[in-house]
Parts: structure tokens; C-alpha cells; sequence
């Protein structure tokens, strides 16, 4: 790729062009970002365009290859450069560490997601065998199987108990490898407590109502990013609207959807948790105020709380303005998952 690209200059140079910058695009995808920070370690410009924002032709049928998507990404890039941002979106490159502190909460969120999977298949095959009462996570869940009867009367075959016993072995394993993963996160907070991520997961944490775990999830995901100014914290998170007005017609169709999925999702949750443990907050007080008097608009108010309660969080840990009536735990407790 050098080659090509100092090729590329070179004949510019030898036609007479003076040659002063070296820009590079590429679109967003699951390569990542090493081939940005490598590119940029040799010195050349580089930036990674986010596929989704580049216009494209409306027509049911057009023609798309690889050299048309090209020449498209071209001439959006070449607008960008001139300084038209709606000609596309770049996305903002992370460091290998900024990358790395993001991979232990989302491996927790996929170990989690798989344990709650291996627990239903268990509970699926007992209610299969016709077992009732039985739990499955007990610690001597596996050792009370060969004593368990279906109502026929016959011991579980099996083929069935062996089956069962390794979803056990895999589920401890899982449960294992989350409580690591949540307590080498508490150790590099208590190493490490007023750096950067640390201080903010910290102080986000001391908001009664959202634990360790969330703090680190908004921090790493959105809080620690460097946005611009409220809008974008809202549109990042994937919680603004997608309004459709066109003459007289006038409708909203919901979530735009098009910022980062987890902070939507966690958003939304902690909303909900938010009501809770914050009634008296000035946030908990719109809410009702907005919705006991209209029934069925829980649902849609929810995710506006959601909104403005992100853009208060993420004022909370870039200027220390501790939303109006939010109770705060005592600096110095001690952390807990």
C-alpha cells in the first residue's frame, strides 16, 4: 500500500504537481481502525468514513460495483475535506488502549447473555421431562440428578443427564470467568482512581440507582468520547427521533436507531431504574407530571427521560453538575460490583 501510494505521488510530482498532503478514506467496517493508526504512524492523513452516511441513488435498481462505490466515496470525501460535513460522517479513530478498555464490559455482556441462554435450554429440557421445581443453578444441582423422576416414574435417560451435567460444567465456567472480569475491573479502579475513565466511572457510580457495571458501560461507550455538545451525546446514544414531514404530512417513526446500541439499550433500562431510586430528582418529577394524565405514553416518554438523563450524566462528568435533586452516595464507599 505504500508503494502504491508514494507511486501514486511520484508521478504527480514528475507531472508537475507539488504534492504537500496525503489523504486516505476507507469505510467503516470490521477490519477496524489498525489500518488508520498505522497509516497515520507513516505519516499519511487518514480517516474512516461511516458507509451508512454516504448518499447513495434512490432508484429501486442501480448499478453498484466496487468501482461506482468508489468514485461515490471519492467525491464524498473530496466534499468532506473541503469542509461540506454533510457530504459524510467520519468516525472518530480510537487509540489500541481506548479499544482495549472497551472489551471487558462487552465480553461481560456476552457471557451474561450466554449464561441466561445455557439456563433456559436446562429449564427447557426439565419442563420437556415434565420435572417441576428444580433449579438448575443450585450449587448440588448436579449431583441431585440421578435422584430426580419424571411423573412416569422412570429415571432420566441418559444420554439427557449427560447433557444436562456439561450445560452445568459450562455455566459455572461462565460464572466464573464474569466474577473475574468484574474483579480485575474493580482492581484497576482502586490502582488507578483519578485517572481519566476511572475518576468518571467513580463519580458516576456514586449516583444511587446505577452501579458499577453501567458506569463503566456509559463511560467507555460514550462519556469518555469527545462530543461535541448535547445533541451529539443524544445522538450518539441512538435516542433521538426519526421525524417524516413532507407537505401536510406529519409523523414521527420512532428511535432513529443509528447511534451505538448498547448505550440505547442500557439508557433505556436505567430509566426505568432511575425511577426507582431517584422519585425525588427533578427528571423523576417530569416524568409523572407528563404521563399521569395521558395513560399509554409510558413507553414513548421513557425514552425521552432516557435522552435527558444521559445529557445530565454526561454533564455530571465533564463540569461536576450533579442533576437537580439526585442523591448521591457518600465518596467513600467502598466499590462493590
Amino acid at each position: 500500500m505504500l508503494k502504491l501510494l508514494y507511486r501514486w505521488r511520484d508521478e504527480a510530482v514528475r507531472a508537475g504537481h507539488n504534492i504537500t498532503r496525503i489523504a486516505v478514506a476507507y469505510e467503516a467496517g470490521r477490519d477496524g481502525f489498525w489500518l488508520a493508526r498505522w497509516l497515520r504512524a507513516q505519516d499519511i492523513e487518514a480517516h474512516v468514513i461511516h458507509a451508512s452516511s454516504v448518499a447513495v441513488s434512490r432508484e429501486h435498481r442501480r448499478a453498484k460495483t466496487d468501482r461506482l462505490d468508489t468514485e461515490l466515496l471519492k467525491r464524498s470525501f473530496l466534499g468532506w475535506l473541503r469542509g461540506e460535513r454533510d457530504h459524510c460522517k467520519a468516525v472518530a479513530i480510537p487509540t489500541l488502549e481506548q479499544e482495549d478498555a472497551k472489551r471487558p464490559h462487552r465480553e461481560r455482556e456476552s457471557l451474561v447473555a450466554e449464561h441466561s441462554r445455557i439456563v433456559n435450554r436446562m429449564k427447557s429440557v426439565f419442563a420437556l421431562l415434565g420435572i417441576r421445581g428444580f433449579n438448575p443453578k443450585l450449587k448440588k444441582a448436579p449431583e441431585r440428578l440421578q435422584s430426580l423422576r419424571p411423573p412416569e416414574g422412570e429415571p432420566i435417560p441418559p444420554c439427557t443427564i449427560a447433557g444436562l451435567k456439561r450445560d452445568m460444567e459450562r455455566r459455572q465456567l461462565i460464572r466464573d470467568q464474569i466474577r473475574q472480569i468484574e474483579q480485575t475491573r474493580l482492581e484497576h479502579l482502586k490502582q488507578a482512581p483519578k485517572t481519566g475513565p476511572h475518576a468518571m466511572v467513580r463519580l458516576l457510580a456514586r449516583v444511587i440507582g446505577i452501579g458499577i457495571e453501567t458506569a463503566d458501560m456509559l463511560v467507555q461507550e460514550v462519556l469518555s468520547r469527545n462530543l461535541r455538545d448535547r445533541r451529539a451525546v443524544a445522538r450518539y446514544g441512538g435516542l433521538t427521533g426519526s421525524p417524516d414531514e413532507s407537505g401536510k404530512k406529519r409523523r414521527e417513526k420512532g428511535l432513529a436507531r443509528s447511534g451505538n446500541a448498547r448505550v440505547r439499550r442500557g439508557m433505556i433500562e436505567l430509566a426505568w431504574r432511575f425511577l426507582r431510586f431517584q422519585k425525588d430528582s427533578s427528571l423523576s418529577r417530569w416524568y409523572r407530571q407528563r404521563t399521569e394524565q395521558a395513560p399509554g405514553t409510558r413507553k414513548t416518554m421513557i425514552v425521552a427521560m432516557a435522552r435527558k438523563l444521559l445529557i445530565a450524566l454526561w454533564h455530571l462528568v465533564k463540569e461536576g453538575v450533579v442533576p437537580d435533586g439526585v442523591v448521591l452516595r457518600s465518596p467513600n464507599l467502598h466499590l462493590a460490583g
